[in-house]
């Protein structure tokens, strides 16, 4: 496999054969994780402004069970709900193409930078979620984009329902009223 970053640089270009790379490589799981790690604690700070050192730390440990959660459900829906008679994968593969398709995340460091947290937020948002799309799409042996679209979004807003979830169990006065 290449290098770290240059594995993060295809992951993050859309470069298919990445993803097929590390669903076959076991030993990809690390780096994967790393990209996950990665990804969150850079937004962890790149939110500083928003929420000081605490923030840092609820937005990073709540990326990490993001992606965790998500990735799960991906699996489930993806193999159980709505899998093609060729869709053959394990738990460790799916984790480490969607491990990987975190790596635009990095990103989010940016918004450290005044001004900048508006616009590099979402576009890192909408670049991780098409680098997921591929990811599951590649990872599930999909022939159509749009079946991994599909499970990537019901996906998403299962896991924002969790996290929503949580977080009114955990800290109720987090969410202002409506």
């Amino acid at each position: 496999m290449d290098t770290f970053t240059n594995c993060m640089m295809r992951a993050a270009r859309l470069d298919t054969s990445l993803y097929e790379e590390v669903e076959a490589d076991p030993a990809a799981m690390r780096p994967a994780m790393q990209v996950v790690v990665l990804s969150s604690v850079a937004a962890g700070v790149g939110s500083i402004t928003e929420g000081g050192l605490v923030g840092i730390i609820a937005i990073t440990v709540g990326t990490l069970i993001g992606w965790y959660i998500w990735a799960g459900l991906t699996y489930l829906i993806g193999t159980r709900l709505l899998a093609e008679p060729q869709t053959h994968v394990d738990m460790g593969q799916l984790l480490r193409t969607t491990g990987f398709s975190s790596s635009p995340g990095v990103i989010r460091l940016l918004g450290i930078v005044p001004g900048l947290a508006n616009i590099v937020m979402p576009i890192a948002a909408v670049w991780m979620l098409v680098t997921m799309i591929v990811a599951v799409r590649q990872a599930l042996d999909y022939s159509s984009t749009w079946r991994a679209v599909v499970v990537c979004l019901i996906g998403w807003v299962v896991q924002v329902l969790v996290l929503v979830g949580l977080l009114l169990a955990l800290a109720p006065n987090a969410i202002p009223p409506a």
